[in-house]
């Protein structure tokens, strides 16, 4: 996989870390189970043709989009499992929008905000941010007025590499606006690895996912709290990634993995700790525990959907979308997509 790092950056995988002491809240009892928790069962699997279906996403004719790790973007019929390919970055497209014209907005690791055509054509939208090149753009929304919000993620760590930032705790994570004459202004810069994005059916605000905050924040855009952010959902028993707003009015957050207790307790202390974790064999450093994981929200905060599977049927779920009762799964890595049972 190829990436724009900084010219001469020192490689990531002998980067010293510059660890943040944070404290998180105390995780919920019994892994935050509550009565709405339920089996996660996978009705089928549905082929995506390649690796990595990273991102899942309805467009507007009950189709499904995702991004493929060798760069492909894949339209697939969820009834029959036929799958169009559409077209190709010529990076590693990561979160995915629908437009109204028919396009694609595509968060593209390596190659910033692009616009994908019917056709295949792609456009660079955004490939700088504040001076410096567009990496790891996680997750994109469009508004009606054609004004675009996405998320990067880190501004120091890769695909490859994004457990550095964890066990870092950078606090580097971007949301962005480009507006519809190509203006593209930060709205925030601290956020704990800036990931899935919904936009309020009212354009009223956004919902961002902060993996590594075990939370999703709201940022206001209109009202007398534009321009704030407040939570939306906090202290949660795992690592949101991408979500979606289905068709049933519910926000869908995948539930990347749940959080680890051992880095719970280095967040607090010293940095050289967690320095001392990363610099261990990859073998023997901390992982996450395999699940397969995904909640729905009413857009009042109220948890209407916990669904979790740790027989290994599925794992490591990054997105999940849901379209007239369909709920889909996609995973980094995985090469499937799976239709839930609920």
């Amino acid at each position: 996989m190829t990436s724009n790092r900084e010219p001469n950056a020192v490689p990531l995988t002998r980067r010293l870390l510059s660890p943040r002491r944070w404290t998180p809240p105390p995780a919920p009892a019994d892994e935050g189970r509550t009565p709405t928790t339920r089996p996660l069962a996978v009705a089928r699997p549905i082929a995506s043709g390649g690796h990595g279906p990273e991102d899942v996403i309805f467009d507007g004719q009950g189709s499904l989009l995702t991004g493929l790790a060798d760069g492909r973007i894949v339209r697939v019929d969820p009834a029959t499992g036929a799958c169009t390919v559409v077209g190709d970055t010529g990076g590693r497209p990561l979160g995915l929008e629908p437009s109204a014209d028919g396009s694609v907005l595509v968060c593209d690791h390596d190659r910033g905000l692009l616009r994908m055509s019917a056709d295949g054509s792609v456009e660079v939208l955004v490939d700088t941010v504040a001076g410096r090149p567009l990496t790891f753009a996680s997750n994109v929304v469009e508004g009606p007025d054609r004004t675009i919000w996405f998320t990067v993620s880190t501004r120091r760590w890769d695909l490859e590499h994004y457990l550095g930032d964890v066990i870092e705790h950078s606090c580097t994570g971007l949301l962005v606006r480009r507006d519809p004459d190509g203006t593209v202004t930060v709205l925030r810069d601290d956020l704990k690895f800036a990931n899935g994005l919904v936009l309020a059916p009212d354009a009223s605000h956004l919902l961002v996912a902060e993996t590594t905050g075990y939370r999703v924040s709201r940022y206001w855009l209109t009202g007398p709290k534009a321009g704030t952010g407040e939570p939306f959902v906090e202290n949660l028993a795992g690592m949101p990634d991408n979500m979606s707003l289905g068709s049933d009015g519910l926000v869908w957050v995948a539930i990347a993995a749940p959080r680890n207790a051992l880095l719970d307790r280095l967040l607090p202390l010293p940095g050289f700790l967690r320095t001392m974790v990363w610099n261990l064999p990859e073998a023997i450093r901390p992982k996450a525990t395999p699940i397969a994981w995904v909640m729905a929200f009413g857009l009042d905060g109220r948890l209407v959907h916990d669904l979790r599977a740790d027989d290994g049927s599925y794992g490591f779920v990054t997105s999940v979308a849901e379209y007239d009762g369909t709920v889909v799964a996609g995973s980094l890595h995985e090469d499937d997509l799976v239709v839930l049972s609920l």
